[in-house]
């Protein structure tokens, strides 16, 4: 991390969202951009990643058996603009794109980046539960996200936000159109049946979003 840590300070001036896709970090981490500072990423739990992958497949395999427009990614890049001219760019746990535009992306030689608001973002809660549920809930309503799924599997997440006792929670996001803002946020817990509008035909449980194989 001390690499990595060096090369961030050693830049004299913010990096543009195009400076910090060819950017070279000089080590494995993943890195988001904030406000024109590369940031890494904290290496997530292997449960983590069993959640975030698992989810990603059951999203994949339901959107190709119902024929539906969209293509599911892991720990893509999401631009969500600029701010006193500087860059933030988010790396979303899974970032569904609509398939017109991944298959786009296909064509160019460039970064595979969400440059326009996905209509599905989903993360899944580390011990920085804070950035899913304040900073990027902000900033994926801010480009106009339709929906944001929080999934806090190992109930992590502050006890207003959860409830008490804490318990795993789904939360789900939807963006109202008239005021361009995230309503208040459906939640589903065990065997409550989830309920989106980007997926309305997925029929599983909430338990099945982080059920161990």
């Amino acid at each position: 991390m001390t690499q990595a840590v060096d090369l961030i300070s050693s830049q004299s001036s913010p990096l543009s969202l195009q400076d910090f896709l060819v950017w070279d970090s000089g080590d494995d981490h993943l890195y988001e951009l904030i406000e024109g500072e590369p940031m890494p990423m904290s290496d997530p739990t292997a449960n983590h990643e069993d959640v975030a992958d698992n989810l990603c497949d059951l999203l994949r395999l339901h959107y190709v058996e119902k024929n539906l427009p969209f293509v599911p990614k892991r720990s893509k890049l999401i631009s969500i603009g600029s701010r006193n001219g500087r860059d933030t760019a988010r790396r979303g746990d899974i970032v569904v794109f609509a398939k017109a535009e991944w298959e786009r992306m296909k064509g160019l030689s460039s970064s595979a980046i969400a440059y326009i608001a996905p209509p599905l973002v989903i993360e899944v809660v580390s011990t920085n539960w804070r950035d899913d549920y304040l900073t990027k809930l902000a900033e994926y309503e801010s480009i106009g996200v339709k929906e944001y799924w929080i999934v806090d599997y190992a109930a992590l997440g502050g006890m207003r936000y959860i409830g008490h006792p804490k318990q795993s929670t789904l939360s789900i996001y939807t963006m109202d159109a008239e005021t361009g803002e995230f309503g208040m946020p459906q939640q589903f817990r065990g065997d409550n049946n989830i309920r989106s509008t980007v997926v309305p035909e997925l029929a599983v449980t909430a338990q099945t979003l982080w059920q161990k194989d």
